[in-house]
């Protein structure tokens, strides 16, 4: 776990606008593109000509770039989102487009958003460069529940969102018990995501793509905002036992027939671990490269800020998705009075009791109820965590 170079550029907030197929993503990003706070963003597309946003091109800069009227510049994916990544952040430092202070990819046409994950995660230049500063989930409120019962993939845009949007709600003014169904479905699926409507006033650019991570000044933003951890307390005084009802057939979807309409659904534990007490920086790793390497592809997404012994005063804040991790970042202070390690976990077929065992047997607090914790401490992958 090492600090960031002195002198390397803060990196540039970069956020993902994902949804299934039919969602409404081309027509938020109209809306947002009109936003005046998307002036000096790059938005990333596939292609111009599935979208459309004719009516609101200004010029074109050049064979690959068009100005928004925002103000912002849009880019189609030129070969590969590496490619199309890197030449912007070349155009930008020599001077042949003003300096951007955020980027807007949407998945048009992609069901899961990871490869765009980790493309900005793994890449060793990119990962310096770029910074992963929330997931947009388009929801649409008319299919949105039967798109969950049928696609896994549309579960998981959900469980890895930090910011839920529903899409066509007007269309169920006459059924709100339907959309309250879905609501709450999604608020048990991703208990800390923000959910909003996109006719809500609310439902800005800021509000949707300045999650509070990382800003384009180069500061830590509202890292409790980032994380969440508060609604997980609230979800769990809801649904304290009642974490594997759903029966044994998760694997293949054939759980109780009462809870067949959540099949999907309960694959996903979302849960925030905190602890009080520093835990070491090597002990730390070792449990995180424990858990990636035995359990990397169920862990849709981890962020968390973690208090180490070797510098308690200087907070390291984690970010990953499945098995690939951005380096970590070593704040300068703690952003607020609140100096425990909190970790936001998103798992699919892992027991949170798993991790949490995990945890204890490495920051030296096992828990009293789990005689297997010695067992853990000797040898971390001597227990299964799959469900």
């Amino acid at each position: 776990m090492t600090a960031p170079q002195p002198g390397r550029p803060a990196p540039i907030p970069l956020n993902v606008v994902t949804g299934f197929l039919g969602a409404g993503k081309t027509t938020l990003l109209n809306r947002l593109l009109r936003d005046p706070w998307m002036a000096d963003t790059v938005v990333v597309i596939n292609e111009f000509g599935e979208i459309g946003l004719d009516h609101l091109l200004v010029e074109k800069v050049d064979e690959d770039l068009v100005l928004m009227a925002a103000g912002c510049l849009c880019c189609s994916i030129r070969g590969d989102l590496v490619a199309t990544l890197e030449d912007l952040l070349r155009r930008r430092d020599n001077g042949r487009i003003r300096p951007f202070r955020r980027v807007v990819i949407e998945t048009t046409g992609l069901a899961d958003p990871a490869p765009i994950l980790h493309t900005v995660l793994r890449h060793p230049y990119l990962s310096m460069r770029y910074a992963l500063d929330g997931v947009v989930t388009l929801v649409d409120a008319v299919n949105g529940a039967a798109t969950l019962d049928a696609q896994k993939e549309a579960v998981k845009q959900a469980a890895v969102a930090d910011c839920l949007v529903l899409t066509k709600t007007d269309l169920l003014h006459d059924d709100p018990e339907r959309l309250g169904q879905l609501t709450a479905r999604l608020a048990a699926l991703n208990p800390a995501a923000d959910m909003l409507r996109a006719d809500d006033a609310a439902a800005t650019a800021e509000r949707l793509l300045g999650r509070g991570l990382y800003n384009p000044e180069g500061k830590i933003g509202d890292v409790a905002r980032w994380l969440g951890a508060e609604a997980f307390e609230d979800a769990h005084e809801h649904d304290h036992g009642h974490e594997h009802e759903h029966g044994h057939g998760h694997e293949h979807g054939h759980g109780h027939s009462h809870h067949d309409v959540n099949r999907h659904d309960a694959r996903i534990r979302a849960f925030c671990l905190t602890s009080d007490r520093p835990i070491s920086a090597p002990s730390f790793d070792l449990f995180l490269d424990l858990l990636r390497s035995a359990h990397g592809p169920n862990l849709l997404r981890v962020k968390g800020i973690v208090a180490v012994k070797e510098g308690p005063d200087h907070p390291v804040v984690i970010h990953g998705v499945q098995h690939v991790f951005h380096p970590p970042v070593v704040l300068d202070a703690w952003p607020d009075d609140d100096r425990r390690t909190r970790i936001v976990f998103i798992l699919r077929d892992l027991d949170e009791s798993f991790v949490r065992r995990l945890w204890g047997a490495f920051d030296g607090t096992p828990a009293i109820d789990t005689p297997d914790a010695q067992a853990l401490t000797d040898n971390p992958l001597a227990i299964g965590g799959g469900r």
